[in-house]
């Protein structure tokens, strides 16, 4: 039974006219239109003949050779010294870029054992941060043969989970996660894949192979004890209400050890929105902020974005920064360096995380493709506690 929704038409003289039947068959919704100028269109008459693919078979009859001629000139590429052979593979080369021609990698992965891409999963698209890994990656697996196929957790470790499975089951030469905080069955499942697997943006205490990253928790710590050096004293920090990102519930915990260390307390924590946390509940969370703890000298926040609504809230409601106020953020983001006042933050090298992960993954890839096991390794990227006019 054929279900559509009725849309509002726009007038007959409309350059697009867009008629749709109404669920008035199954007697719901508007009454069916009727218009007689125009005639209705079956799913029939709109059938067209499907093109069959374009197989290395037709390939092989455009350029006159055989199938097995074919399959070796687009899988071994050009043999150095052999002009005949040369001239033969750009033909086909040719004949395929003329007819559309893509080579079935299923085939491939099969003879070779080698599927010829890499997965990463990250946990956003629109954190410029992780695009920023992401190129760093795909630049390093660049020129390598290998293609980068990538998704995204949405911060959460049963989507990352359920992302590893369907990644695997298309078997991947080596996989790059971010974080070091996995569901159980994640890590059983990549143990027992027997890939090359590198934890990024962390430096898990049991990593499962390979690590490239930093203490999130060391980071922020370092940026609370330099707020200290500068005299505040009244330190609060602005994060998110759940661990689901659990680099932020890191830098709460560096916070949080930092006060108790610094002598200033048990600290002033305001948990608001879920990760990752946005401007706008960057500027509400400093609202309950100044509700709560007026007194507060300074605000760490769990990132730029949220230090960056913190501002705007401060702006609003008179309280000059840093004057009133010190405010501090954590990643670097470009709103940090644009904005006035520009907010102090810990700047992390997102490129070089992905770049280095991508380098160490690809000679793990090559010592496993030489029948042996890299050693696991954990490289570390640094950080650095940028100062400036917001605190």
């Amino acid at each position: 039974m054929i279900r559509s929704v009725a849309r509002r038409l726009p007038p007959p003289n409309s350059p697009s006219l867009l008629l749709s039947v109404s669920a008035a068959i199954d007697g719901i919704g508007p009454p069916l239109i009727r218009l007689p100028s125009l005639k209705l269109l079956t799913l029939a008459s709109a059938k067209q003949t499907l093109r069959p693919p374009v197989t290395m078979a037709d390939i092989a009859a455009r350029v006159g050779v055989s199938k097995m001629t074919v399959s070796r000139a687009l899988n071994r590429g050009p043999s150095p010294g052999r002009g005949s052979s040369q001239a033969l593979r750009q033909r086909i080369l040719e004949a395929c870029a003329e007819m559309g021609y893509v080579i079935d990698q299923t085939a491939r992965t099969f003879s070779s054992k080698r599927s010829g891409f890499v997965a990463a999963v990250i946990p956003s698209l629109n954190n410029s941060n992780f695009s920023d890994t992401a190129h760093g990656l795909s630049a390093a697996v660049e020129g390598s043969g290998l293609q980068l196929l990538l998704g995204y957790s949405d911060y959460r470790v049963e989507n990352e989970e359920r992302l590893v499975a369907s990644l695997l089951m298309r078997r991947p030469e080596g996989v790059i996660l971010t974080g070091g905080s996995h569901t159980e069955a994640t890590r059983k499942m990549l143990r027992a894949a027997g890939v090359p697997v590198v934890e990024t943006w962390d430096l898990p205490a049991e990593p499962i192979e390979h690590a490239v990253g930093f203490s999130n928790a060391e980071a922020t710590a370092a940026l609370v004890r330099q707020l200290h050096a500068q005299g505040y004293r009244r330190i609060a920090f602005i994060g998110g209400t759940s661990n689901r990102d659990t680099r932020g519930a890191d830098r709460r915990r560096g916070y949080a050890e930092a006060i108790k260390a610094l002598g200033l307390g048990e600290g002033r924590v305001i948990s608001f929105g879920q990760p990752p946390i946005s401007m706008d509940q960057g500027a509400e969370a400093m609202t309950l902020l100044m509700r709560q703890w007026p007194e507060v000298d300074a605000v760490v926040c769990v990132s730029d974005l949220s230090a960056f609504g913190a501002l705007a809230q401060c702006q609003r409601s008179g309280w000059k920064v840093p004057e009133r106020i010190a405010i501090a953020g954590f990643g670097d983001f470009e709103v940090a360096r644009s904005c006035h006042p520009r907010i102090t933050t810990v700047a992390i090298d997102c490129v070089g995380i992905g770049q280095a992960a991508g380098e160490l993954l690809l000679r793990a890839i090559h010592a496993a493709r030489g029948g042996e096991r890299l050693p696991p390794e954990t490289v570390m990227i640094p950080f650095r506690v940028e100062m400036r006019e917001s605190t």
